[in-house]
C-alpha cells in the first residue's frame, strides 16, 4: 500500500507500461466527498484524473475536502485507454465515531458559553458554536454515582452499592460499542475497582478491559493516592496503569498526567482512524488538589510534591482557574486531532462534567457569585454543562432546552451505533441522537436523581423539569429563580404551570423506589438495590 502525507491535498503519479494493467491502491484522508470534481474521460466521482495513453499513464487528482475516502482502487487498461474504479469509504452515513469527554468537578458557572466570567474556555465554547449547547443536562452530586449511571445507563437505585465501585457484572457502554464493532478506549480517572472497601476484584488490573475497553490509560485502578502503596496523585509525576501495566511515579517523573492522558487519546484516534472508534475520557482535571499546570508551574520541581495545594484561598482559586483553562486546551487538542485525521465529519464529540464544582470555589457567573455545589443536590451540584458537535450533521450554534439525564447517553450511543435494544440493555434512558441530527426527537419531560453515595453525604431523591424541582419529601422549587433552594413553594403557590409540573413529578416519584433518608457511610451494611424496578421513562414499553 502506498501512503503519503502529500496525498492529503493532491498527487501526481507516473506509470510507464505499454501493455500491462496498472493497479494503484491509494489511501488518503480529506474533508468532503462532494468536493471531488469529475473531469475525466469516462467521468468518475473520485477525482480529477487524466489518462495520457499507454506509454505514459499519468494519474492526477485534486480535492478541497472530504469526510473520509478510505480506499480507492483504480484499474487502468493501458492499451485500451479504459478506466474503471471501485471505492469504499467511511462517511457520515456509516457508524460515526464517538468521543465522550467528562470533566471532573466543574459545572456550568465555569464555561464561557454558559456565562462564566472567571475562566477562558475558547475551545469548549467553539465546540458549542459548531454544534449544540444543551441548557439542561443533569448528573448526580458526586463522581462515582454519576459514573456508574453514565456507563451503565441505569438509575442508581438499580445497581449502585459502594463509592468507588462498579460491579464487575455490569454491562457498560464499552461492551455496547464493542458489540457494534467499535474499537474502544478509556483514559483518565477510573476509581471503580472498589479500593475503598477492598471489594472482590479491587486488585484486578484488567478491570477496565473487562468493562468493555480495548485500550486504557488510567489513574487509580489498583492503587490509591498513597505513595507508600505504589500510588500517588494524578497530576505531576502520576502513577498510571496502561492496558493493565502499572506505570510508576518514577517512570512518569516530571510529566503532567493530563498531558499523558491526552496524548494517549490522540494516539488512539490516529491509529483507529480507519475503523469506528469510541473514546471515553473521564478527565482528572479539575478535581482538587488545586495545583499549578504546565502554564503556571514555572521552574518548580515537577514531582509528586507539586501536587500539594497552596495554603491561601486566593492561590487555590488561581490554580483552579488555570486548571479549567488547561482542561479547555486539552479538549481543543483532541478536536484538532480528529480534524487532522480527516474524521471531523464522522465523529460525534461530546463534552460534559460529572457533578458540581468543589464547594471551596466561588465563581462569577452572569453577574452573580456562584459557590460550587459538589456533593449536594442543588442545581450547583447536579446541573452540568453539555455540548455536542457533529460537523455536517448536527445543527450549528443551537441552544436546546431539552432535558438530558445521564442515563440517556447509553441509549444515544446505542442508537448512533445502529443497535437495537436487547434484554441486557438498560430501560432508563432515552436517546437524544435525533437532536444531534437536527431533528425534534422525543425529549424527556423530566430527569430523576436517586442519591445514596455511601460517602458521608446527605442522600435524597428528586425529579425535575427544566424549571421545577420536587424532592421526595415534598420540597418544591422554581430553580431558575431560586438556585440555592431557599423558597419552598407551598401547594397552590407555584402558578398554573408550576402546579401542573408538581402533579406530574409527584406521580412519578410515587412510582419510584424508596428514597434513602439516613447518611450512608463506608461501613454501612444495608445497601438495597432494585434492579428489576419497572420502566419509569417509557412505562408502556
Amino acid at each position: 500500500m502506498f501512503r503519503s502525507a502529500g496525498m492529503r491535498r493532491s498527487g501526481v503519479f507516473v506509470f510507464r507500461d505499454k501493455s500491462a494493467i496498472i493497479s494503484l491502491r491509494v489511501r488518503y484522508d480529506g474533508e468532503s466527498h462532494d468536493s471531488f470534481r469529475k473531469e475525466l474521460s469516462g467521468k468518475t466521482p473520485w477525482g480529477d484524473i487524466r489518462y495520457d495513453g499507454p506509454s505514459c499513464s499519468i494519474i492526477t487528482w485534486s480535492y478541497t475536502g472530504m469526510a473520509r475516502l478510505a480506499v480507492i482502487l483504480f484499474v487502468l487498461a493501458a492499451d485500451l485507454g479504459v478506466m474503471s474504479a471501485a471505492v469504499t469509504h467511511r462517511g457520515s452515513s456509516d457508524k460515526p465515531n464517538v468521543i465522550l469527554i467528562m470533566a471532573d468537578d466543574v459545572s456550568w458557572e465555569a464555561f464561557g458559553c454558559y456565562g462564566a466570567h472567571d475562566y477562558e474556555t475558547p475551545n469548549i465554547d467553539a465546540l458549542a458554536d459548531s454544534g449544540i449547547r444543551f441548557q439542561h443536562c443533569y448528573s448526580t452530586p458526586i463522581c462515582t454515582t454519576t459514573r456508574v449511571k453514565l456507563m451503565t445507563g441505569q438509575y442508581n437505585f438499580r445497581n449502585y452499592t459502594h463509592f468507588g465501585y462498579l460491579a464487575p457484572d455490569q454491562k457498560t457502554f464499552g461492551h455496547l460499542m464493542q458489540s457494534a464493532g467499535y474499537k474502544t478506549a478509556i483514559a483518565g480517572k477510573w476509581q471503580l475497582n472498589g479500593l475503598y472497601n477492598e471489594l472482590p476484584g479491587h486488585d484486578d488490573h484488567s478491570r477496565p478491559e473487562k468493562s468493555g475497553f480495548d485500550e486504557s490509560l488510567l489513574w487509580q485502578v489498583t492503587t490509591g493516592k498513597s505513595l507508600k502503596g505504589g500510588g500517588g496523585e494524578r497530576f505531576w509525576s502520576p502513577p498510571l496503569e496502561y492496558n493493565g501495566r502499572v506505570v510508576t511515579v518514577k517512570e512518569n517523573h516530571g510529566k503532567y498526567g493530563p498531558d499523558l492522558l491526552c496524548e494517549f487519546v490522540c494516539d488512539f484516534i490516529e491509529r483507529k482512524r480507519d475503523v469506528p472508534f469510541f473514546v471515553y475520557y473521564p478527565m482528572v482535571l479539575v478535581h482538587d488538589p488545586f495545583v499549578a499546570t504546565p502554564d503556571t508551574i514555572g521552574d518548580a520541581p515537577r514531582t509528586q510534591a507539586a501536587n500539594k495545594a497552596p495554603q491561601s484561598k486566593e492561590s487555590r482559586k488561581a490554580n483552579f482557574v488555570a486548571m479549567v483553562n488547561y482542561m479547555d486546551r486539552i479538549v481543543g487538542r483532541i478536536v484538532a486531532q480528529v480534524k487532522a485525521v480527516g474524521q471531523l465529519d464522522n465523529t460525534i464529540i461530546m463534552f460534559t462534567a460529572d457533578n458540581g464544582t468543589n464547594t471551596s470555589i466561588t465563581s462569577r457567573w452572569n453577574g452573580q457569585l456562584i459557590r460550587g455545589g459538589k456533593g449536594g443536590m442543588t442545581d450547583m451540584g447536579t446541573h452540568v454543562p453539555f455540548v455536542a458537535a457533529w460537523r455536517g450533521t448536527a445543527p450549528r450554534a443551537i441552544v436546546l432546552d431539552d432535558v438530558v439525564d445521564f442515563t440517556d447517553f447509553y441509549a444515544t450511543l446505542a442508537a448512533a451505533a445502529g443497535l437495537e435494544h436487547s434484554r441486557d440493555d438498560p430501560i432508563d434512558g432515552r436517546s437524544f441522537l435525533p437532536q444531534l441530527r437536527g431533528e425534534e426527537g422525543n425529549p424527556r419531560d423530566w430527569v430523576l436523581c436517586h442519591y445514596q453515595p455511601y460517602w458521608n453525604k446527605r442522600p435524597g431523591q428528586f425529579a425535575r423539569t427544566d424549571s421545577f424541582k420536587l424532592y421526595r419529601d415534598g420540597r418544591y422549587y422554581h430553580v431558575p429563580e431560586d438556585l440555592v433552594e431557599a423558597n419552598n413553594l407551598k401547594p397552590g403557590s407555584a402558578g398554573e404551570f408550576g402546579e401542573a409540573a408538581r402533579r406530574q413529578l409527584s406521580e412519578l416519584l410515587l412510582h419510584c423506589p424508596p428514597a434513602a433518608t439516613e447518611v450512608g457511610k463506608r461501613d454501612t451494611t444495608d445497601r438495597p438495590v432494585y434492579p428489576q424496578w419497572k420502566n419509569l421513562v417509557d412505562p408502556n414499553d
